[in-house]
């Protein structure tokens, strides 16, 4: 199978490995248009998973899920550009419509809350109209300049995009950190991804955000990438679309917002952090297809007994919403299949051939370890769903040693540059809080504050960069 199989080492070279998976497992294609993918059945089965148990948990606190325009008019974002400095996103425009040129451009929508906002003002009139909590699953285009990669950077991404308004600022801020509680449970308990959690800095945070909060994780090459953000936009965005409304006690005041996303580049960390050297491993709790069954047929007279067998526990998992498939192909052999499923990261697989039917057994394979036991035939569902249980929280085991792993504290520029150089990862040092240390230390060594953590410590040492006293411990990383 070496033609279609990874042919590449993960530790040997990381991006063309990852290209490679990403290529050959079916997730994704490039697509005719340069910087944009095609989502193939895999990768979007994945992330209809995520859809699934974020819809859920927002459905269950009140939040209802609309769809606003892809068009956007030009002086909305002029409106924003004007009042948030920082705000430039990479836009792709529409100037024409059929032969006629448009009066106004229209962009392709970058981000969507010029336009949610402006409905926002015609919607809320009343303290009675709070608060209102809304998402929308839908597609980003940003026209990129930099290089693209399947899933991390493209000019076209699929995201959802979370928009609150409230009364009250105390009401913001816990929008704000429940939702990044509930992110944080999506990337730890089903994606098997270890995150950290965090403030951004200032000279990091979203254009127009009081404070953006942040989920960062590490990848295998020592480089960070963010996972999703929940910013509080405080009044900022209430004052430019002037979002206002009566309260109970008969004054005009403004509305508190929040506004949060996650994107399809959590599908490009789970390719990162779990795949190997045979392709992608998938956690049981986001998988397409949980359990393959392979029939092993030798002989015409063993085939049907098996089949049958293998169809039987088919259906036994099913009824225990299991999501499995029966390869029962005759084109190909077992051993094609076998590299084929583990390619595409399934975390089970069951088989069942003549001596596995002689003593009324199957052989199951766990995808994360390669390892091999076999349960008896009537204890074969049971087996298996123990089995997926243990597969996803090693997946999460392994990450979480890894992410601790590639955690460096330091107390001096030279060993900062030194860790950075040699293993990279999240570096934990002292900061005094300047955007001019900031500044120096991402231009010599491209590497930004990711996170300032919730959990103040005394810091360790002067600062990092100036030698002056320090406020606080902050992650340093370089990043995707």
């Amino acid at each position: 199978m070496s033609d279609i199989g990874v042919t590449v080492k993960k530790s040997e070279d990381f991006s063309e490995w990852y290209t490679e998976v990403v290529l050959k497992s079916g997730m994704a294609e490039y697509a005719p248009i340069k910087g944009c993918m095609i989502l193939r059945e895999q990768s979007y089965a994945i992330w209809e998973k995520i859809q699934e148990v974020f819809n859920r948990k927002i459905k269950a606190t009140g939040h209802r899920n609309v769809y606003f325009p892809m068009f956007i008019p030009e002086s909305f974002l002029k409106k924003e550009a004007e009042h948030f400095e920082g705000f430039v996103p990479e836009v792709a425009w529409v100037t024409e419509g059929g032969s006629t040129k448009l009066e106004e451009k229209l962009a392709i929508r970058p981000t969507s809350e010029t336009i949610i906002y402006a409905t926002f003002a015609k919607w809320i009139r009343s303290w009675r109209d709070l608060p209102i909590k809304i998402n929308q699953w839908c597609n980003i285009v940003r026209w990129e300049t930099k290089a693209t990669k399947p899933f991390l950077r493209t000019r076209e991404f699929l995201w959802q995009e979370g928009h609150t308004a409230h009364v009250t600022s105390e009401e913001a801020e816990k929008e704000v950190m429940d939702i990044l509680g509930e992110y944080k449970d999506v990337m730890e308990n089903y994606l098997a991804i270890p995150v950290l959690v965090g403030v951004k800095t200032e000279n990091e945070k979203f254009a127009g955000a009081l404070y953006t909060t942040t989920l960062e994780a590490m990848m295998p090459d020592g480089k960070a990438l963010q996972m999703g953000t929940s910013h509080n936009l405080g009044q900022n965005f209430a004052k430019v679309f002037d979002i206002k409304f009566i309260g109970e006690d008969e004054k005009e005041h403004q509305v508190w917002q929040t506004s949060w996303g996650i994107s399809t580049r959590l599908i490009g960390a789970l390719v990162m952090v779990h795949g190997d050297d045979r392709g992608l491993v998938v956690p049981p709790k986001v998988a397409p297809v949980q359990v393959v069954i392979v029939p092993i047929t030798y002989k015409a007279a063993d085939s049907t007994a098996i089949l049958e067998k293998a169809k039987e526990i088919l259906e036994k998992l099913k009824a225990k919403c299991i999501v499995a498939f029966l390869d029962d192909r005759t084109e190909y052999t077992p051993g094609w299949k076998f590299n084929e499923w583990e390619l595409k990261g399934v975390p089970v697989r069951i088989e069942i051939g003549p001596r596995d039917l002689k003593q009324e057994q199957v052989t199951l394979a766990r995808r994360d370890t390669y390892q091999k036991t076999t349960a008896k035939m009537d204890e074969a569902v049971q087996a298996t769903e123990k089995l997926l249980e243990e597969i996803q929280n090693n997946l999460y085991a392994k990450a979480k040693t890894a992410l601790e792993e590639k955690t460096t504290t330091v107390q001096n520029y030279d060993d900062f540059q030194k860790a950075l150089k040699n293993k990279g990862g999240f570096i934990k040092a002292a900061w005094c809080g300047s955007s001019e240390c900031e500044e120096k230390i991402k231009e010599e060594t491209g590497a930004t504050i990711r996170l300032k953590p919730f959990e103040k410590e005394k810091p360790v040492g002067t600062c990092l960069c100036c030698g002056k006293e320090s406020v606080e411990m902050v992650y340093f990383a370089k990043s995707y």
